[in-house]
């Protein structure tokens, strides 16, 4: 491997001169790059699917940040929950940890959307419409003649066109695909703002996979610059393996032997999406999409020699021909994801299909009921996670009083809704002991309990 570290000081993205470098990447081909292909597949068919898909009449996911209205799996959530979001946000961002300290940028690879969307699906329409690499290159050259025309104004608008379906299934997982159903059938002037968010979206995904492209990786992204804290000489890299290539030599038919199997081909450089040499050690632009190892195995092969000079492997398993460990520091993260996943268990579990919180009445006292009683005037707020509307009815937990219902007898929560209500608590003088003493209301649904909140009572000091 060179001794020279002067390619971490740019990007490869960049030239000399600080403008940007296009890259035209040759379309791999090889196992991986078939592997890629079919789980690509699958990826599209959820991703275009799972907005339509419906669990007892709701969505199977729905992120809707603007009514703070979560569907996952079928489960709603309400803002009432967000701490159970946040306890899974420290387990996701630990998760992203231990793999990345294990695996590296395999997610990135495998199944990030920029990538799949990229590399599996854009860029195979540009070898469709400009032809392969080489043609690519030559096009970008060429004058601005007719065909250069036709072609490019093809490629983008079949990416703008892709770009803006991908913007609605986007916006179908935020507010639901029936809310969508309805902006593209209803009239303009009545969903406005739906319309300016399909555009904007639209805009931003055509952006990015029309001119940003792998920028978003090297630059944009922040998960690219945790590797330089994360990775370890035992994490699982695209890794190219200097002890069995170097000294590089070009092929000799005659079988030159002095040299290592590396043959100098540059046919990964060609594949690579970000325009890095792999041979150069770990960097933050390589995304682990593998284009570089099928582009070599198939040398390797056509040269007569074992594949695998560029593989899935650690720094450690190339220098010193070890095994992946799993270290201290690994164990340590698995044993806090591990509580922090039961905790979020824990808490699913127990969760209540109807929330809510009594609150005392602001600025009034109690009111004294003749000479044996004292009441407080409160306000209820509920809210139902369930698709099926429940009528609640109030009762006293830990003691002997009343309530009394201002209005109807019971409160109706419309389904995925919020209802909410006032009533009276009186208590006898002899159930009152101090200022404020802590009260629980059960819910209950025809006799069953469904929950129990807690509030205060308000009484006259005991003289």
């Amino acid at each position: 491997m060179e001794d020279s570290t002067t390619f971490r000081d740019s990007i490869a993205t960049v030239d000399k001169q600080g403008k940007r470098r296009w890259i035209f990447a040759k379309q791999p081909s090889g196992r991986f790059y078939r592997i890629r292909t079919v789980l690509s597949i699958f990826y599209f068919i959820a991703f275009f699917s799972l907005p339509f898909i419906s669990i007892n009449g709701r969505p199977l996911f729905m992120l809707n940040v603007l009514e703070g209205k979560f569907i996952l799996f079928g489960f709603i959530f309400w803002p009432q929950d967000f701490f159970i979001f946040g306890l899974a946000m420290l387990a996701f961002i630990l998760f992203i940890v231990l793999f990345t300290m294990a695996f590296g940028r395999l997610f990135c690879g495998w199944a990030c959307p920029q990538t799949i969307f990229m590399e599996m699906l854009f860029r195979r329409l540009e070898y469709w419409i400009e032809g392969s690499a080489a043609q690519q290159q030559q096009l970008a050259k060429a004058p601005w003649n007719t065909g250069k025309i036709l072609r490019k104004s093809a490629k983008h608008l079949v990416f703008y066109g892709l770009s803006f379906l991908i913007a609605n299934i986007f916006l179908a997982y935020i507010i639901g695909a029936k809310a969508l159903g309805k902006i593209i059938t209803g009239p303009f002037e009545a969903h406005t703002g739906g319309f300016i968010a399909i555009l904007v979206f639209s805009g931003v995904f055509y952006g990015v996979y029309a001119f940003l492209r792998e920028q978003v990786c090297t630059i944009i992204c922040p998960y690219g610059r945790l590797q330089g804290v994360l990775l370890d000489k035992n994490s699982v890299i695209v890794a190219y393996d200097y002890n069995r290539g170097e000294p590089r030599g070009k092929y000799a038919k005659n079988g030159n032997h002095d040299k290592g199997d590396c043959i100098d081909c540059m046919q990964c450089v060609r594949v690579c999406p970000t325009g890095i040499d792999i041979r150069n050690g770990t960097q933050l632009e390589c995304v682990s999409c593998t284009a570089c190892i099928d582009a070599c195995d198939f040398m390797m092969e056509k040269t007569g020699r074992p594949r695998g000079l560029i593989r899935y492997a650690s720094e450690n398993g190339i220098a010193k021909k070890e095994q992946l460990h799993f270290t201290p520091r690994m164990k340590v993260y698995s044993a806090i994801l591990a509580l922090i996943l039961g905790a979020i268990t824990f808490m699913l579990a127990s969760r209540k299909p109807v929330t809510g919180t009594i609150i005392r009445t602001a600025g009034m006292l109690y009111q004294e009921r003749g000479t044996d009683s004292v009441s407080n005037l409160y306000r209820i707020k509920l809210i139902n996670k369930t698709t099926a509307a429940i009528p609640l009815q109030l009762r006293l937990e830990n003691a002997s009083g009343q309530i009394e219902m201002i209005g109807k007898p019971a409160i109706t929560v419309k389904a995925e809704g919020q209802g909410e209500g006032a009533f009276f608590i009186v208590l006898p003088r002899t159930e009152v002991h101090g200022r404020k003493s802590k009260i629980k209301v059960g819910l209950y649904q025809h006799n069953q309990p469904v929950a129990t909140l807690t509030t205060t009572f308000s009484g006259p000091v005991e003289q």
